[in-house]
């Protein structure tokens, strides 16, 4: 940030699975940004762009602007730059990593693409549901493999049977298809009357206000709040949304359609959801950025 004291790491924090456990992310001013911080693991696998909306279609693209964005780290490029090259370590590593002969060819270019670089190696894994169905090493519970088998993985269902079928759009191995969509959180009257337009905003096209991305679910019960504006404390709440169904807007996905859950399967599917956290990720001193 611009007085050293704000960093990537405050909004993407290890034990959080690289979120801050906020409903909107807080700059260094002190200021909230209007979208919550979305989780970093996995990035390596994501072929949509970056960003809640997809505005950033490559990743070191996407380091470029938190940098200058006045509700981040409100700074200017030439002054992280500045402080780069009179660091007692960096330098020597930017030289191992690119081959410079002094400080001054210390680039944003090269600033950006080896924070994305270490973004890559953030890889989540090695849950409970990985050691289970990957590397054949654990058994699901019976609450969980419920969960799995009857709500979450719901395959063929004939038209007219309400379901949750989560997987349509996080289905295994990424648990998120990364692609956009108007998943029914708002009733707006038209097209036109989302508060956050989403991935229209980028694209200018109408049909793609209110869409935004979809997630991974890993480690998604460390990640709360939930939804692209933090809306949702608790995943509880974000099942009883899907439950209710959508509003009917015009580009609200077709899985959008309600559905109804007893007691038990609710238990059930929230303890589905608890076996995709890694908890090697929390801890591994490769990830760590302090």
């Amino acid at each position: 940030g611009r007085d050293s004291s704000f960093a990537c790491v405050d909004c993407h924090q290890q034990d959080k699975a690289f979120t801050d456990g906020r409903a909107l992310a807080v700059g260094v001013r002190g200021e909230e940004s209007p979208r919550s911080a979305m989780s970093i693991v996995n990035l390596a696998f994501n072929a949509n762009g970056f960003n809640w909306d997809g505005s950033s279609e490559q990743l070191w693209e996407q380091a470029i602007h938190p940098v200058e964005n006045m509700l981040e780290m409100d700074e200017d490029w030439e002054r992280v730059l500045e402080r780069l090259r009179l660091h007692n370590d960096y330098p020597g590593r930017f030289r191992a990593a690119f081959g410079i002969n002094n400080t001054e060819q210390i680039t944003r270019e090269m600033t950006v693409k080896a924070i994305a670089q270490f973004e890559r190696t953030i890889i989540s894994a090695d849950s409970h549901f990985d050691r289970f169905f990957y590397q054949n090493t654990e058994f699901l519970t019976e609450e969980e493999q419920l969960g799995a088998d009857s709500l979450f993985f719901v395959e063929n269902v004939p038209v007219g049977v309400l379901h949750p079928g989560c997987g349509h759009c996080h289905n295994k191995p990424s648990f998120g298809d990364n692609k956009f969509k108007n998943n029914g959180l708002d009733d707006v009257a038209s097209l036109d009357d989302f508060i956050d337009k989403g991935r229209g905003r980028v694209t200018g096209s109408r049909f793609d206000n209110g869409k935004f991305r979809t997630p991974t679910l890993r480690n998604i019960a460390l990640t709360a709040p939930y939804m692209h504006d933090g809306r949702f404390n608790t995943l509880e709440e974000v099942l009883n949304q899907y439950e209710s169904g959508g509003h009917g807007v015009e580009n609200e996905d077709p899985n959008i359609t309600g559905f109804s859950l007893n007691e038990r399967e609710k238990s059930a599917m929230l303890a589905f959801l608890h076996s995709l956290t890694d908890e090697t990720l929390l801890t591994d001193e490769r990830d760590s950025c302090l």
